[in-house]
């Protein structure tokens, strides 16, 4: 297979290879740092990212600020030029502080879902970072490049879609997720990247669009270029390697999973998500896990009607408490039969 550059915005990518963002803390520095490394797009979650910090559970807000400008400083560090960037949930209740953060520490790039990030290129203004929003459908990209065109006189950079096999949060419904194929999703990804060439035109700049959601190796990075994509995003894969910021007993949950471990839950987040079964939804299907503590991290939460604190279930797992935690995973988990470094998947990959 041949690879080449990925341009996003006034920067490039030796390899169009994108590691998505994996939060609560499972891709920070060490992880997006290796993958710029290599040559492709190491991305840093802000989603709770401070949650180590000392006083996270008396001031998270302020831990998350100062960790996203430290895991930013120390991927660029660790990267030996290679582009860092971040992804930032529109669905955060301080979503456009984390933005800024994160373009003043310097991120080459914001990549932004669960939600459209309607006022992105405001937040970011003049700054040399790039932009790219997580799609699902032509309907969300057409509405988005619309309203960014006519009230930013500003394109995307770069546009992600994620696709019904992503892991973690999917803009996609429950019913949609339990027949994927009825979905023919690779009509989809035409269209999008169809509609996108609208922009291009006007713009006279190429929006390059990376495919995401079930990407496990050549095969299907090769289907994805057939259709016109630009570049993949992997997240998954990215979890079994040494590099990964997650503790070994949850990537470890990786390695061991079934493909018939994994399940769609209803996220507190309001969106659907793709996890492993464990005993934390074991015991989340019996009925609401009480919230202890609100972290104020989603913008539409009310502790009162959640089924779980979805921060509190996050970090429980990242740290390697399984047992009361949420793992999400992509639809591919079950494939993962070993641990290895990212210079030996980037290889592998590009073999």
């Amino acid at each position: 297979m041949d690879f080449h550059e990925l341009k996003i915005g006034r920067k490039t990518a030796g390899i169009p290879i994108i590691q998505g963002g994996m939060g609560v803390g499972v891709s920070r520095s060490r992880l997006a740092g290796a993958v710029a490394k290599e040559g492709g797009v190491g991305i840093i979650s802000t989603a709770q990212i401070g949650y180590d910090e000392p006083d996270f559970e008396t001031d998270s807000y302020s831990c998350n600020i100062r960790a996203i400008k430290k895991h930013v400083k120390l991927a660029k560090q660790q990267a030996n030029g290679g582009l860092v960037g971040v992804n930032v949930m529109v669905a955060l209740q301080h979503y456009a502080d984390h933005v800024k953060a994160a373009v003043q520490a310097g991120a080459d790039l914001i990549v932004c879902g669960a939600g459209l990030p309607t006022d992105l290129p405001q937040l970011v203004g003049d700054a040399d970072t790039a932009i790219a929003p997580i799609v699902s459908t032509k309907k969300a990209v057409s509405l988005l490049l619309r309203m960014w065109d006519k009230k930013y006189r500003r394109t995307a950079d770069l546009i992600v879609i994620e696709g019904p096999k992503a892991g973690g949060h999917l803009g996609f419904t429950k019913e949609q997720l339990n027949d994927i194929s009825a979905l023919h999703y690779d009509q989809e990804i035409k269209a999008i990247i169809e509609e996108k060439k609208i922009y291009e035109d006007k713009y006279q700049k190429p929006i390059p669009v990376v495919v995401g959601g079930g990407i496990f190796d050549q095969s299907d990075i090769s289907h994805m270029m057939q259709l016109g994509a630009d570049g993949v995003q992997l997240a998954t894969r990215f979890v079994a390697t040494e590099e990964c910021d997650a503790s070994l007993a949850y990537k470890k949950a990786y390695i061991q999973a079934k493909a018939e471990d994994v399940v769609i839950i209803k996220s507190p987040v309001g969106m659907p998500g793709r996890a492993i079964r464990n005993a934390f939804i074991k015991k989340a299907e019996q009925g609401q896990i009480p919230v202890k503590k609100c972290f104020q991290c989603i913008k539409k939460c009310n502790p009162g009607e959640i089924p779980y604190c979805i921060t509190q279930a996050l970090v429980n797992a990242v740290k390697g408490d399984l047992d009361q935690g949420l793992i999400f995973c992509g639809a591919n988990v079950g494939r993962i039969q070993k641990l290895m470094t990212v210079s030996e998947l980037m290889r592998e990959l590009m073999a």
